[in-house]
């Protein structure tokens, strides 16, 4: 179950983004710099503080990165640009307990893309490659912790513009496919030759040039950032887009080859919404819940649980099978 505790590792320090980003908006900050600053940010922590030069791992890195460019860019762009840039825009128009609900739709997202991926399978006339099919234990699981979500941010919706509603919510809705499409391409197009480290890093330099042509529109457009902006970009390129990114890939690369394991390690991010909701009392000084809103951090609480229950079932069984048929070939 180590995965699954590094899942929610990683979902605290996600929370950060949250928090800090609607603050930065509240502030009167760009979406536009929130977005570009903390990608650029985190080349420098990626590359001394988490050791990837001195590990000698850098130049494996290149070589992997200089095999399929256009592979880099593209998963890239969509696993960090088509995440992070829509969820800072969506930032303007709901506050961080909305956006953090809304990406919980990641859960069921993560689920419903495992079909565009294969496994490969030995057979009696050789390997073949076979589509991957839907976890739909898992993804009723993900409901549960959906409907929980639902119910937390039930009231809190019904106060908000539909047009806040709506550029609040589709932004993130797209970002939700997006993230573990990307993450999932780059790591299946690695095929475990890279680690953690190494793969963040290597999507970080090459979603790069993204970030300085949004960095160039926001110059143009509403101007350099203040000093706050640029503090708590700093912030944020830390906790969530080193330590939590980190955090997760490693969680996601010891359940690689397990999609119902994938997917219940994606399902602890539900624990995001938690930790947006305390810090938001803590750092915005947010109203303190209803019991409606209790009551759906219960149930998301209990969805992650029994998530994890049915992928742990499933992976000693699976284990189990091997084994046998291992001892039956002998």
């Amino acid at each position: 179950m180590r995965p699954i505790f590094l899942g929610i590792c990683a979902a605290f320090f996600f929370a950060f983004t949250f928090v800090l980003n609607r603050e930065m908006e509240l502030s009167g900050g760009s979406w536009i710099w929130s977005a570009s600053l903390r990608y650029v940010f985190m080349i420098p922590f990626l590359f001394f503080f988490f050791l990837v030069m001195t590990r000698k791992k850098f130049g494996s890195l290149l070589q992997e990165m200089r095999k399929q460019p256009g592979a880099w860019l593209l998963w890239s762009f969509v696993g960090f640009g088509l995440f992070y840039a829509p969820l800072c825009f969506a930032a303007a128009y709901g506050p961080g307990w909305l956006i953090a609900g809304t990406w919980q739709i990641t859960i069921i997202s993560g689920s419903l893309i495992v079909p565009l991926f294969y496994e490969t399978i030995q057979t009696a006339k050789g390997t073949i490659k076979v589509r991957r099919r839907i976890p739909f234990k898992g993804l009723a699981m993900s409901i549960i912790i959906l409907f929980g979500v639902a119910l937390m941010q039930f009231e809190h919706a019904s106060q908000l513009s539909p047009k806040d509603v709506w550029l609040g919510v589709l932004p993130v809705i797209m970002a939700s496919f997006a993230y573990p499409l990307g993450n999932r391409k780059v790591m299946e197009m690695c095929e475990g030759r890279l680690d953690a480290y190494q793969r963040v890093l290597g999507m970080t330099l090459a979603s790069l040039p993204l970030w300085l042509i949004l960095s160039f529109y926001g110059f143009f457009t509403v101007g350099l950032p203040s000093k706050g902006q640029i503090t708590q970009s700093i912030l944020v390129a830390i906790f969530s887009g080193v330590i939590a990114t980190v955090l997760f890939f490693r969680a996601t690369d010891m359940a690689r080859g397990n999609m119902q394991m994938l997917a219940a390690v994606e399902a602890t991010q539900s624990m995001e919404v938690l930790f947006a909701v305390a810090g938001e009392l803590v750092v915005l000084a947010s109203p303190f819940p209803s019991g409606l809103s209790w009551i759906g951090m219960l149930l998301v609480i209990i969805g992650m649980i029994l998530h994890s229950y049915v992928s742990h079932i499933k992976k000693t069984i699976s284990n189990s099978t091997t084994d046998n048929s291992s001892r039956a070939v002998l």
